[in-house]
């Protein structure tokens, strides 16, 4: 029996993710009574749109992106009884290999056990002759790489760049928490809502330390990462020896994804697989900034000795615990200086020892997030 029959067994008569009929089956899970997450919810008909799984009561509207290695299509669509904007996740079981299968069971399962309001939640989830579809809130902003795309290419400001890694971080923390290993985080897994709340998606690349009942200190599981995820990846996720890895191989990715916002370029994104290892391997001294880790361009942030953020007025308010930003002017920053806050909490993330990294959790006491927040009217 799979991890998936496990979770289906009480649910659907769902025998396994890849679907044997060409019936319809569901397996749809119930939200707690959280406050916390009464920002996930839409307005109206929450019941009806979390428990629908009713093909015909989605009209889907446009394609928004793709994912999972392109084997997904993401689309905006309209859950027609009640008018409500959701995303749909579309994924042909056919096109998955064995691997891939396991990995959505992952996503499915744990979809199911998380709650966390900067945790992806999903509302439905159900199989439609050999497609998969996952439902879930419409993210507004969409991800943070196509905000990067869209409205900042030159790189974010630092006060956005802070709404938004608080966000992941904090999410993160409760993934760590819960004995879990990312193992994918970037800014194209930071989705963000249309109120401003962060969140993280991706859980079908995350990995558990619990295993027997038991929860061990390293991982030696090295899947085949492709080339697109490795600029992210930790220097002891690359290197695949017998040290293994631990949860503090996503905080390395968290100070690649800071250099990522603040750059609007991913690190080593045009380098060799070997070569990039060799330059992860340096670890400081070298400048987490430096322009040599930058694909075809130049930087232009500097350490700025007053420590006065770059921000563009971007409005920010705390709402149910989780931090959140709203912005009426999304322009790209003028000035390319960042605060020593902000350089410190990347040279810390990108730290070559994992022991001196921080964790999560003493991640989100950094003089970073510590700094003050503006709100325009």
């Amino acid at each position: 029996m799979s991890l998936l029959d496990c979770f289906c067994t009480s649910r659907t008569q769902v025998e396994s993710l890849r679907p044997e009929k060409q019936s319809e089956t569901s397996t749809h899970q119930n939200l707690v009574d959280d406050p916390a997450l009464s920002l996930l919810r839409p307005s109206t008909g929450a019941s009806e749109v979390i428990c629908s799984t009713n093909v015909s009561h989605y009209e889907l509207q446009v394609e928004i992106g793709r994912g999972f290695d392109n084997l997904t299509s993401v689309h905006l669509a309209r859950h027609t009884p009640t008018g409500t904007l959701v995303t749909i996740k579309i994924t042909n079981l056919e096109d998955c290999t064995e691997e891939r299968l396991k990995a959505l069971q992952k996503a499915v399962i744990l979809s199911h056990f998380f709650r966390h309001p900067n945790i992806t939640t999903y509302w439905a989830v159900f199989t439609v002759g050999s497609w998969l579809w996952v439902i879930s809130p419409f993210m507004a902003y969409g991800s943070a790489s196509q905000l990067l795309r869209t409205y900042f290419p030159e790189g974010m400001s630092e006060t956005l760049i802070r709404n938004i890694l608080f966000g992941a971080v904090r999410g993160l923390n409760y993934l760590h928490q819960n004995g879990c290993i990312h193992r994918s985080i970037k800014a194209s897994h930071i989705l963000i809502s249309g109120d401003g709340l962060v969140t993280l998606s991706g859980l079908s690349h995350l990995h558990s330390l619990v295993k027997h009942g038991q929860r061990h200190r390293a991982v030696y599981d090295f899947p085949q990462f492709s080339t697109s995820v490795q600029p992210w990846l930790s220097p002891e996720l690359l290197r695949q020896d017998l040290h293994g890895y631990n949860v503090k191989s996503d905080i390395y990715s968290v100070g690649i994804t800071a250099c990522e916002l603040a750059s609007g370029q991913v690190p080593f994104q045009d380098m060799h697989r070997t070569q990039m290892l060799l330059q992860k391997l340096k670890g400081p001294p070298y400048s987490p900034l430096d322009i040599s880790i930058f694909p075809q361009s130049e930087s232009r942030m500097k350490n700025s000795r007053s420590g006065v953020d770059s921000g563009i007025g971007e409005s920010v308010h705390i709402s149910s615990g989780a931090r959140t930003v709203n912005s009426d002017r999304l322009q790209t920053p003028s000035s390319r200086t960042f605060s020593p806050a902000f350089l410190s909490l990347v040279q810390l993330c990108l730290q070559q020892d994992p022991e001196k990294r921080p964790s999560a959790s003493s991640l989100l006491s950094h003089v970073f997030f510590k700094q003050p927040y503006f709100k325009f009217l």
